[in-house]
């Protein structure tokens, strides 16, 4: 990471010195115009953070990621703030994927069908798999996030210039964008840069650091990319005990485009989402369960409780003072905090339970 935050010819202009009693003034006056309350705690503690760093006097470098890492977060946010409720999926892929190739096809068509269904669609914005899923979502239903690099080009021709792309020096800030604003990822065949993409998502969703998402590994027909890498997955992790057997049915694995736009959809027919309360985890659900479902949740998962059992609650406190889908049923109960493939297949249940459409 240290190579890449001094790679010459990428960072954008220094901007205009700004004196020292100016900078205070903006900090507190930006500070004075939050909301009362979370807002300004935590932008309080940000400036505490900050101040330090400044304390320990880092090295010129360290400012310089920081400083990077925070402009570029903050572009980010404000460009994905207008659609903030709109539902989205991310889609990965190779960047070097041709027209002809029936990948690029799939990435088209799959994309395609989730505009249809009033999803936005974010990829990296570059070329291959990226523009493919872009022309099938169209440039209104498009959101890119992209990265800089010496040898490549910089948006693809569907996302430049638009309001909906912003450009990133650091892998790790992209990725944080491209994955905390998602609500459903497709994964198509890529590189390092796909891989590392998919398997970190992989590793946030499994151990927790992640909200549960659906996640696809989407081939072609007689092109078992992502099958083979689910065979190793299985016959060196799984079978070495390095990963759990449930944590396979954290992804699926298909080459139905069809599929893999319904196994997104489905996972949010009954499911709507969750957060933590004290030790509480929420389900907020599009349908109340009935007692029978309640019995069978616990039969099936009353293992994942730390204590307790699984319950049907109403809103909970924290969630009525910031409004949080206070109108939606739910259940709690106290999760252990491991086993997220196991509480993947919960959530498969709960969808198991929604009335027909």
């Amino acid at each position: 990471m240290t190579g890449d935050a001094i790679t010459p010819g990428l960072e954008p202009p220094l901007p205009p010195p700004i004196e020292p009693a100016d900078a205070y003034a903006e900090l507190a006056a930006a500070l004075e115009a939050l909301p009362t309350g979370r807002h300004r705690r935590l932008a309080t503690q940000m400036v505490e953070s900050l101040t330090e760093l400044f304390r320990i006097r880092p090295a010129l470098v360290d400012m310089k990621i920081t400083g990077a890492a925070l402009a570029e977060m903050g572009e980010a946010f404000e460009m994905f703030a207008p659609y903030e409720d709109a539902p989205k999926v991310t889609i990965f892929g190779s960047a070097r994927t041709r027209e002809n190739d029936p990948l690029w096809h799939a990435a088209r068509d799959v994309a395609a069908d989730l505009a249809r269904a009033g999803w936005m669609v974010i990829t990296g914005a570059g070329p291959g798999i990226m523009q493919a899923a872009m022309e099938g979502a169209g440039r209104e239903q498009s959101i890119g996030v992209s990265i800089r690099l010496p040898f490549e080009q910089g948006a693809n021709p569907v996302i430049a210039g638009d309001e909906k792309y912003v450009s990133m020096k650091y892998f790790f800030t992209r990725k944080l964008m491209l994955v905390k604003e998602s609500r459903g990822f497709i994964c198509l065949p890529g590189g390092f840069g796909t891989l590392d993409e998919t398997f970190e998502l992989l590793t946030l969703t499994q151990t927790g650091k992640g909200l549960p998402v659906p996640i696809v590994f989407l081939d072609t027909p007689g092109d078992p990319y992502w099958e083979t890498v689910h065979d190793v997955i299985d016959g060196l992790l799984v079978q070495r005990g390095l990963v759990a057997p449930a944590d396979t049915s954290l992804y699926l694995v298909t080459d139905d485009c069809h599929r893999a736009v319904d196994e997104v959809l489905r996972f949010y027919s009954n499911y709507h989402s969750l957060r933590y309360v004290g030790d509480l985890l929420v389900m907020r659900l599009q349908h109340a369960v009935t007692d029978e479902q309640l019995d069978t949740l616990n039969s099936r998962f009353g293992h994942l409780c730390k204590s307790g059992s699984i319950a049907r609650v109403d809103a909970l406190d924290p969630e009525r003072k910031e409004r949080d889908q206070v109108d939606l049923p739910r259940i709690a109960f106290v999760f252990a905090k491991h086993g997220y493939g196991e509480l993947r297949a919960l959530i498969d249940t709960l969808n198991s339970f929604a009335p027909p459409v």
